[in-house]
């Protein structure tokens, strides 16, 4: 597996539902790849998407276990929200200050095809909502108001530059 790049059109596309009936990949093999591969670039979360597969599949870390969400969705979102940086292994140095529901009922099916519902709160809810959006096309900044975005995107245009003009 690898990163597509932040300019790979599958980011902005809406990720298709995946089928348990007849399966495009062994949905077991791909969950223990997701999470496998989100360690690796030490992520919290990683949506197929992101390594350029169409499904609506992410995988997050969560305590004490990781979980791999297929065609994910919110059920109930609170209203009470909370605005902290997020940042994204596609958007390496990017932070941005985004607002969230603290608290999110949602319902998504395992690798083995189960249905399961949970309630996620804290860093749990906002990591859920980060994947599904990759999985919708929204890109975490695009949540951000404007001013926040536009400087994160400033500093980071500044950081990808002097980066890649250090050779690193």
């Amino acid at each position: 597996m690898l990163l597509v790049k932040h300019t790979d059109p599958i980011l902005r596309e809406v990720a298709q539902n995946f089928d348990f009936s007849s399966p495009p990949v062994d949905p077991i093999q791909l969950a223990k790849d997701l999470v496998y591969f989100m360690y690796e670039v030490n992520g919290i979360g990683l949506a197929a998407n992101q390594v350029g597969l169409p499904y609506r599949v992410f995988a997050m870390r969560g305590a004490p276990e990781n979980f791999v969400c297929f065609n994910p969705k919110i059920v109930h979102l609170s209203d009470a929200v909370v605005q902290l940086e997020e940042g994204c292994v596609t958007y390496p140095g990017m932070l941005v200050k985004v607002k969230r529901p603290q608290h999110i009922r949602v319902r998504y099916h395992t690798p083995n095809g189960d249905v399961r519902t949970d309630t996620f709160t804290g860093m749990s809810a906002r990591i859920f909502q980060h994947e599904l959006d990759h999985l919708n096309g929204v890109l975490f900044y695009e949540r951000a108001n404007r001013y926040h975005r536009e400087l994160a995107m400033k500093k980071w245009k500044r950081n990808e530059v002097l980066v890649s003009s250090s050779g690193g």
